[in-house]
């Protein structure tokens, strides 16, 4: 399934599209359970699990804006940038799968 094209995508910046695609993912992905860090673009905080108050949360998912911009847009699976070192994951919940690619909200499987 070809993810929606998000009209972020077009025309910006690496640093604008990842701080959007950051941004929308914490939308798709409500909750405090899961850092994902995008250096030196940004960082947020997601995914429903345990209330996370402090610090940074014990998942945590990190990869450069490459990687990162490939999964929101489908170009790249999970499995498969997991398997080629290019994201490192660790923790409980780090398992994004579930929100990539991202999709306009209306499309998304976790919208509701």
């Amino acid at each position: 399934m070809e993810a929606a094209v998000p009209t972020y995508r077009r025309g910006v910046s690496t640093r604008e599209e990842v701080k959007a695609t950051l941004a929308a993912f914490a939308a798709a992905a409500p909750g405090r359970s899961v850092e994902i860090r995008v250096p030196p673009f940004g960082a947020v905080q997601a995914v429903p699990g345990g209330a996370h108050r402090r610090g940074t949360p014990r998942a945590l998912v990190e990869c450069d804006a490459d990687t990162w911009l490939a999964l929101v847009r489908g170009e790249l699976t999970w499995a498969d940038a997991v398997a080629a070192g290019r994201v490192d994951a660790s923790g409980e919940r780090s398992d994004l799968s579930a929100w990539l690619p991202l999709a306009d909200s209306s499309d998304h499987p976790h919208s509701g």
